[in-house]
C-alpha cells in the first residue's frame, strides 16, 4: 500500500473525514447518555473529555509525523512490536471498536429519520435504515478518494454550519442566559462513577481523530498534514460540542434530555425553530451520521488492507490493495 492512491487526499479532505466520525458519532448519539450520567455538569464533561483526548491526540500526531501510513495505529504497533500477534490483535481490536461505532451511528441515523414519520422508535425500520446507510457508505468508499473527499467536505460544511446555527438559535431562545447551564449546586443524584462513565462517553465522541491517521499513505504531505488535520478536527469538534451542549442545557431540563435521549437535539431545537426545529435537526443528524459511517469505513478498510499486506490476517484480493 506504499503507493496506493498516494497524494489523492487533501488536508481539507482529511479534516472532513475526521470531523465526519467525531461529530457523526458524538453529539447526536451520546449527548443524552452523557447528560444521564453527569447530570447538570454534562457540558463540562465534553470540555474535560476534549482535554483528555488532546493528550492522546498529541501522541498520534508525533507518531503520524514519524510513520505516515494508511495503516494508522496498525503501523505504530508494527513499529513497536514487530509484525506479530500483538500487532494483529491490537489492530483488530481497534477495527472492531470502529465497527461497533458504525453500528451506533447507523442506529442513530434510523432513529432520527423516523422522527419525520409517525413510526415508533422500536420499529424494525430503525435497523433496516441503518443497514441501508452502511451499504450506501460502502458504495461511496469503493468509488475512490476523490468522491470520498468531496462528499465528506460538503457534508462537513453542512453539519458544522447547521450545528452552529442550532447552538446560536438555542442560546438566543434562552435569552443567552447561562443560569441553568452553570448550576449553583451539584446534584447528588449522580455518583462519581457516573461522572467517570460520562467522561468515557465524551472521549469516545472525540475518538474519530484516529481515523485521520489512516489517511497517512494517501494525504498530500503526510508528515505535516496528518498532524494538522488532527489538531483542526479536534478544535472544531470541541467548539461545536460545547456550543451544542450549552444550547441543549439552556432549553431542556436533565429529565427532558434523558427522556428524549436519542433525539434530544430535536427537542432542544423547538423553542428556537418551532415546528421547523424537528426537520432542521433531523436533516443535520442525517448528514452527520452518513459522513460518520463513510469515514469510519474508510479507516477500517485502510487498516485491514495494511494488515493483509504484511500477512497478519488472511485475505483474498478481489482487486483491493494487499
Amino acid at each position: 500500500m506504499n503507493n496506493y492512491k498516494k497524494n489523492s487526499l487533501s488536508l481539507t479532505g482529511a479534516v472532513a473525514l475526521g470531523t465526519g466520525v467525531m461529530i457523526g458519532a458524538g453529539i447526536f448519539a451520546l449527548l443524552g447518555q452523557v447528560a444521564d450520567l453527569a447530570g447538570t455538569l454534562f457540558p463540562l464533561a465534553f470540555l474535560v473529555g476534549a482535554v483528555i483526548s488532546g493528550f492522546s491526540a498529541y501522541a498520534y500526531i508525533k507518531l503520524s509525523n514519524a510513520y505516515p501510513s494508511a495503516g494508522g495505529i496498525a503501523m505504530y504497533l508494527k513499529k513497536a512490536y514487530g509484525p506479530g500477534t500483538i500487532t494483529a490483535a491490537g489492530s483488530l481490536l481497534m477495527a472492531f471498536s470502529m465497527v461497533i461505532g458504525e453500528s451506533l451511528v447507523a442506529r442513530t441515523f434510523g432513529s432520527y429519520t423516523l422522527q419525520l414519520f409517525d413510526v415508533e422508535q422500536n420499529s424494525i425500520w430503525v435497523p433496516v435504515l441503518g443497514v441501508v446507510l452502511l451499504v450506501v457508505a460502502f458504495l461511496i468508499n469503493i468509488a475512490g478518494n476523490k468522491v470520498i473527499g468531496s462528499s465528506s467536505l460538503a457534508m462537513a460544511i453542512i453539519k458544522i454550519g447547521g450545528l452552529v446555527i442550532f447552538a446560536i438559535g438555542g442560546l438566543w431562545a434562552a435569552g443567552f442566559s447561562f443560569g441553568e447551564v452553570v448550576p449553583s449546586s451539584i446534584s447528588g443524584d449522580n455518583s462519581v462513577s457516573g461522572y467517570i462513565a460520562a467522561l468515557a462517553f465524551t472521549i469516545l465522541a472525540y475518538k474519530g481523530f484516529t481515523t485521520i491517521t489512516n489517511s497517512g499513505g494517501e494525504i498530500v504531505n503526510p508528515n505535516k498534514n496528518v498532524g494538522r488535520a488532527i489538531i483542526i478536527s479536534l478544535f472544531l469538534c470541541t467548539l461545536v460540542y460545547i456550543l451544542v451542549a450549552l444550547a441543549v442545557s439552556a432549553n431542556l431540563s436533565i429529565p427532558e434530555i434523558i427522556a428524549a435521549k436519542d433525539f434530544s437535539l430535536a427537542e432542544a431545537s423547538k423553542p428556537a425553530f418551532g415546528k421547523y426545529g424537528l426537520w432542521f435537526t433531523v436533516g443535520i443528524a442525517i448528514v452527520a451520521t452518513i459522513s460518520g459511517v463513510i469515514a469510519s469505513i474508510f479507516a477500517v478498510s485502510r487498516m485491514t488492507a495494511m494488515l493483509t499486506e504484511i500477512d497478519l490476517i488472511p485475505h483474498k484480493h478481489f482487486g483491493m490493495p494487499g
